[in-house]
């Protein structure tokens, strides 16, 4: 998969050009060389600035607790504490924390990143991103959208759906409306999609969305795929 397939588009439609405020950012990652080159761009990029660095994943939740930036940009396989185990604190419900998590990853949807999603993660970069796609990801991010286009939400649904060991797990109370929003994200349609599928306005797709980020207690689109697999919705 090329970069621009997953940095290129935000499900749901809505890009956020820019934000107003500062978007700051931490790096996990145990080659210097890479934070380095990850720290030189996003502290020459107007809008972002880089708060910390961390090199293993026990280094990154501190770095968030103590920085609590908008973003971390998470690598997988680190010592001493996994990106996905990382990740996982960081975004746990009592974490008090905001911070949200885009990995990266070497290889396109590799093993990790489906785990790493599903603890928390918002999406998922390949680390030969290239400069002005890792950009606007941070700042898709840091704006509460989540990294995930039809493509990338179909493979995620294909390596979840195939683990044996899969257990379905029964919705909140949720209504009938609700739940066809819900199947048509797990489908990777967008905001606009939705609305033309369903007759209704953008507006109202995304009140339905809204409600049911929060029945479900999921922080962005990448948990609610999450949560209409794992209730047996395909």
């Amino acid at each position: 998969m090329a970069c621009g397939d997953v940095c290129g588009a935000v499900t749901g439609g809505d890009l956020v050009g820019a934000v107003e405020d500062v978007v700051r950012v931490a790096l996990a990652d145990d080659h210097a060389l890479l934070r380095a080159s990850f720290r030189l761009l996003i502290d020459h990029t107007p809008g972002l600035s880089c708060v910390g660095e961390a090199a293993n994943g026990r280094e990154a939740v501190e770095v968030a607790r103590r920085e609590k930036p908008d973003v971390i940009l998470m690598d997988v396989r680190m010592p001493e504490m996994s990106g996905i185990e990382a990740t996982r604190e960081i975004c746990q419900s009592g974490s008090g924390l905001a911070t949200r998590v885009i990995v990266l990853t070497t290889f396109d949807l590799d093993e990790y990143v489906f785990g790493a999603i599903r603890a928390g993660a918002s999406g998922f970069l390949l680390k030969e991103v290239l400069p002005e796609d890792l950009i606007r990801a941070i700042r898709v991010v840091a704006a509460g959208e989540a990294l995930l286009t039809p493509a990338a939400t179909r493979r995620l649904i294909t390596a979840y759906v195939s683990q044996p060991e899969r257990q379905v797990s029964p919705l909140p109370d949720i209504t009938a409306r609700e739940l066809e929003v819900l199947e048509l994200i797990a489908r990777g349609r967008s905001n606009e999609e939705i609305a033309a599928d369903l007759h209704v306005s953008i507006g109202t797709v995304k009140s339905h969305i809204s409600r049911l980020l929060t029945k479900l207690n999921a922080r962005d689109r990448a948990q609610l795929v999450v949560a209409a697999y794992e209730a047996g919705l395909r």
